[in-house]
């Protein structure tokens, strides 16, 4: 399932550590993350995902098992990081982004960013958050929201963890395609 991450493009340390824990969930659960692609909540967001990648590679090569799950810690693919730039230039992603998608659309890439996830995990923000949380909502996408805009409208919920947010969108979500 592809998640999209959205949120605040200026955060503090406590925010950049629940993205980085939603991205890590994400990751460890073999979910592929969009987002925009730059810093923020983005950039830890994507550290996170790809961090749990590389802590199940060396579980792998260990023969270790998935205590989480009770399985044995494997994927098909690393995980992914897909960032939709608002920039005409790939190199302007964050260091996490293993796809750069550059654009040139400035805000007006924000669609673009939630359309391309399955569900959307809204965490932080300011104005461009939330216009992505109404874009995804006005497509019939499921919001998870954890310290943002507070909205009464179907398919968003507030929720109090990074685990909540994740559970919540697996289980409005499926595989889209």
């Amino acid at each position: 399932m592809r998640v999209s991450v959205i949120g605040g493009s200026s955060i503090d340390d406590e925010t950049a550590e629940v993205a980085r824990q939603v991205g890590r969930l994400l990751g460890e659960r073999g979910h592929t993350l969009v987002c925009g692609g730059l810093g923020g909540v983005m950039a830890p967001a994507c550290e996170g995902a790809r961090e749990a990648d590389r802590r199940e590679a060396s579980e792998r090569a260990s023969g270790r098992t998935d205590r989480r799950e009770g399985r044995h810690a494997s994927r098909e693919h690393d995980a992914e990081t897909i960032g939709i730039l608002p920039t005409t230039r790939r190199t302007d992603a964050n260091a996490w982004v293993t796809t750069p998608i550059a654009t040139g659309l400035g805000n007006a890439r924000n669609p673009l960013v939630v359309l391309n996830g399955d569900a959307v995990i809204a965490i932080d923000g300011a104005a461009g958050t939330l216009s992505e949380l109404g874009h995804a909502l006005d497509h019939g996408r499921p919001v998870a929201g954890l310290d943002t805009h507070g909205v009464d409208l179907d398919g968003f919920r507030a929720v109090e963890t990074p685990r909540d947010a994740v559970e919540f969108v697996e289980s409005r979500a499926g595989d889209r395609g």
